[in-house]
């Protein structure tokens, strides 16, 4: 597969066009944001991590009947991806209060929650990612109210695989986010699932095992990234 020419180039990762009009190369980077890009630096070898841990996710949910923009992987940072029009919204699972929810309602971090959650923030660095409804989400065309349905269908059926998954590795899933894309008319996951767009924390401790480790400046970080990939690939 020939890589030509770069069309993106995001925080985390970047995107070329190949010889296939329907195919992308992604490539993970090891630059790390937070906080809209406020914080920056680098995490080692993150992209390689993260590259290996999402191919290993995208697998899974494939085997769970969960349509992704993931063919292959081509190297330690570079996957084969299907082209998708992206939905201009992130998609945010929760399991228990962390991050934003704590901030926004006063909850302590780790509060229980009786269901998951279900939040849409609309994809804008420009302006912070503002949280949208789906009223929003109607009166501005972002989605139509059928790719609602299907992209909330599939968030929670992708929650309940990542949960389960993450168990059978002692690691809880605390919260996550998800990009989705228009492909041939349909509806499928895009972006990446790694420590960058999830919270994990290791059960019975609640050692976090993600980005939090660089937004917070807890230390450890390149480790924590290793541990999850080494559980994930075990």
């Amino acid at each position: 597969m020939e890589k030509r020419d770069k069309i993106y180039e995001g925080k985390a990762k970047i995107l070329y066009t190949t010889d296939d009009p329907d195919l992308l190369i992604q490539y993970f980077k090891d630059d790390a944001t937070a906080f809209n890009a406020a914080k920056k630096g680098t995490i080692d070898q993150k992209g390689i991590i993260n590259n290996k841990i999402s191919t290993k996710i995208f697998e899974m949910l494939g085997s769970h009947g969960v349509a992704t923009h993931f063919v292959k992987s081509l190297s330690d940072r570079e996957m084969l991806v299907k082209r998708v029009t992206i939905v201009p919204l992130e998609v945010i699972v929760r399991n228990r209060a962390a991050g934003s929810l704590c901030r926004l309602l006063g909850l302590p971090e780790g509060t229980g929650l009786v269901c998951p959650i279900l939040e849409f923030s609309y994809k804008e660095d420009r302006l912070g990612d503002p949280m949208v409804n789906e009223y929003h989400i109607r009166a501005l065309k972002f989605a139509t109210d059928d790719e609602m349905e299907k992209i909330k269908a599939l968030a929670f059926k992708i929650n309940e695989a990542l949960r389960e998954f993450f168990k059978t590795i002692n690691i809880e899933l605390i919260d996550f986010k998800l990009e989705f894309g228009k492909y041939k008319n349909d509806i499928i996951l895009a972006d990446e699932i790694s420590p960058d767009t999830c919270r994990l924390w290791e059960m019975g401790t609640g050692e976090k095992l993600d980005k939090d480790r660089f937004r917070r400046d807890l230390g450890n970080i390149e480790q924590a990234y290793q541990e999850v990939l080494r559980r994930v690939t075990q």
